[in-house]
């Protein structure tokens, strides 16, 4: 029966940990796009287009593969001619995770158990915006209607995070912390580099005209992020390249760019190497987790990024080399000032192994000090926490994995949660019936509790 209490729990082991152990958990949701202004602004949502199809890309790609016009998607259709198209594709998408998602969320959030097709997408239509137009379901409702302990926004060194401020004021039944994102001051060769340079200043209150001024700039806005309640970094690293430079050579590129002359791709990745490895050195001097994602591959379709711009659903998987440059990195932070608490996903599958092994080499001082990311966008699929999961059990300790993440921007995404722990609760009740591991449910129990909200408490020690 379709999405039915058991769905995803195979085995009765499976069954009991999740309805027993993993079901009522919080959400500790430590990487999401979530707008903080819209968390603390608390509006309603005009319709379900605004709250479901607005931004989301993952939709948007497969509304594609099904034909759908893009006047539909991203164009200047109705709100309510883009949910038809989207009620469209839904019947076609079985066997991909949306189908779960789509009728998940319905359910959780809406009480409607109708599967979404053409047919029933007017009634469901009208039923889902009539609640919508509630202040129960404005966005902060929705996210305590989650059982959302904390999450963690993805902000530029850059923003004032006024809304934080004023969330933490006034909101008490969450928390909303800052993650520090520094990726523009790493896209030193980015057109709008020199623009954001003049924001960080204003942010910093600070003039930045050398690489050491920089370096001081964004060390600043570390410590108001720490008295935000920020414990965590974050970079998209979709490729990877390590060569280090002296101060000179840093400080010669980085004039070289303010002058507004071109670089080459050597001296780039020299300045990256630089900053990025400094900026580990104030993670761990501030305690805070570094997180890695790496090997995206952005924009392939370069008529449409023209047209749409950036993060429209036109990126992929990078298969490039990884081991070298990474090792290289982790080495030198380990010689020089010790390796923060480490994050590591790849949106390539096949780095698994390579980012599990590498990171055996640098754990200690605390358990699970190096992590292997969730399965993240293009992973974040049945087989692909499966994946994710078996590579992390055989090498390493998933006793100790901080667990899932939305990634989202969506305020509906948080039945992903759910998916994952029983993916979770299924995997570890496959490993019981085959005898690799006891059917002994208070000590798998107490690892699914571990892993759906506990050790991501612990890891990240959050102030409160």
């Amino acid at each position: 029966m379709f999405l039915e209490d058991n769905f995803l729990l195979t085995s009765p082991t499976a069954r009991d940990l999740f309805h027993h152990y993993a079901k009522e958990m919080p959400i500790l949701d430590y990487h999401c796009h979530l707008d903080p202004k819209e968390i603390y602004e608390n509006r309603a949502f005009p319709n379900l287009t605004a709250a479901w199809l607005s931004g989301d890309h993952y939709k948007w790609r497969l509304m594609r593969a099904n034909g759908i016009d893009e006047r539909f998607i991203t164009g200047d259709a109705s709100d309510e001619e883009k949910f038809y198209a989207w009620a469209k594709t839904v019947p076609m998408t079985i066997g991909n995770p949306l189908y779960s998602w789509t009728h998940l969320e319905l359910r959780r959030f809406f009480g409607i158990d109708e599967r979404l097709t053409e047919r029933t997408a007017p009634a469901i239509w009208e039923a889902v915006n009539q609640q919508l137009a509630s202040p129960a379901f404005k966005r902060r409702e929705l996210i305590k209607r989650s059982k959302v302990a904390a999450l963690c926004t993805t902000d530029d060194p850059a923003d004032s995070l006024s809304c934080h401020r004023l969330l933490a004021e006034e909101e008490t039944a969450f928390r909303v912390y800052p993650t520090y994102r520094p990726d523009k001051a790493l896209n030193l060769d980015s057109p709008g580099f020199l623009d954001w340079l003049s924001l960080l200043e204003a942010a910093s209150g600070r003039s930045v005209t050398s690489f050491r001024d920089l370096l001081e700039a964004l060390r600043g806005r570390m410590q108001v992020f720490h008295e935000h309640g920020c414990r965590l970094s974050d970079h998209a690293l979709d490729t990877l390249h390590y060569q280090a430079g002296s101060e000179a050579d840093v400080e010669r590129i980085f004039q070289k760019r303010r002058a507004g002359a071109s670089l080459s791709a050597e001296e780039v990745t020299v300045y990256r190497t630089e900053l990025l490895s400094a900026l580990i050195g104030f993670y761990r001097e501030l305690g805070w987790t570094m997180q890695l994602h790496l090997h995206a591959f952005r924009n392939h379709n370069s008529r449409l990024l023209r047209q749409l711009g950036p993060d429209a659903g036109f990126d992929g998987i990078q298969d490039l080399p990884l081991a070298q440059a990474l090792s290289r990195l982790l080495d030198r932070a380990e010689r020089e000032q010790g390796l923060p608490k480490t994050i590591l996903y790849s949106l390539n599958p096949n780095d698994y192994p390579v980012l599990v092994t590498l990171m055996a080499c640098y754990q200690g001082e605390m358990p699970g000090k190096l992590q292997l990311g969730s399965g993240w966008w293009f992973n974040d699929t049945y087989s692909g926490m499966r994946e994710q999961l078996t590579k992390l059990a055989e090498n390493g300790l998933l006793s100790r994995f901080v667990g899932m993440l939305t990634d989202s921007r969506s305020f509906l995404s948080y039945t992903r949660h759910e998916y994952f722990r029983r993916v979770l609760c299924g995997w570890l009740g496959e490993l019981a019936m085959r005898g690799e591991a006891p059917d002994d449910l208070d000590l798998l129990g107490g690892m699914v509790q571990d892993i759906a909200y506990r050790n991501a408490e612990r890891y990240f020690n959050f102030p409160v």
